[in-house]
């Protein structure tokens, strides 16, 4: 299904081991890009599911535009809700090209795990190694869990830097 927000489970995870040097937004974007081919698809009835868009090579020119439009869609985001006020926060490049490639190579890599019409390494090979890697179910799982540890993770150390500097500031 397009649009699956389990997609973004390991992103929080990366989120939280990384901090400021990841952009969830973006990342998230690049998981809306990679699927609206597969959204056409489904909507017209006409070509294949999972096609160039889940391949590596398809995942690398998703990740640019993802990257180039993201940068400016996220700091448009960040203002309307409030989490930018100032227009202060501006988001790298290298942040945005590094969290477009996860989110595009993660989703191929997902996807190839459970999408038995995925040709991750397409033009070069048509076979799918990942294919049932682990169960569906599994795969599920690790997503969801790594969300909810990400996010623990991020509060805890956002909370950690907080307690710390407080403490400095004391002493």
């Amino acid at each position: 299904m397009p649009f699956t927000p389990l997609h973004m489970g390991p992103g929080v995870l990366v989120k939280a081991i990384l901090q400021s040097s990841f952009s969830l937004m973006v990342f998230g974007w690049a998981q809306i890009v990679m699927d609206i081919q597969p959204l056409v698809v489904m909507i017209s009835g006409e070509g294949h599911l999972h096609g160039f868009s889940h391949t590596y090579i398809g995942a690398i020119l998703l990740a640019i535009f993802s990257a180039l439009s993201g940068k400016y869609l996220s700091e448009i985001g960040l203002f309307v809700l409030g989490l930018n006020p100032q227009w202060q926060v501006k988001i790298s490049w290298w942040v945005c090209f590094l969290s477009a490639f996860i989110g595009t190579f993660s989703h191929v890599l997902l996807d190839s795990i459970m999408h038995s019409d995925v040709e991750p390494f397409f033009p070069a090979s048509k076979a799918n190694m990942f294919l049932g890697l682990i169960s569906i179910q599994a795969l599920h799982k690790v997503c969801l869990y790594s969300g909810l540890v990400g996010g623990a993770l991020y509060f805890a150390i956002i909370w950690a830097r907080k307690f710390n500097k407080q403490r400095q500031s004391d002493a």
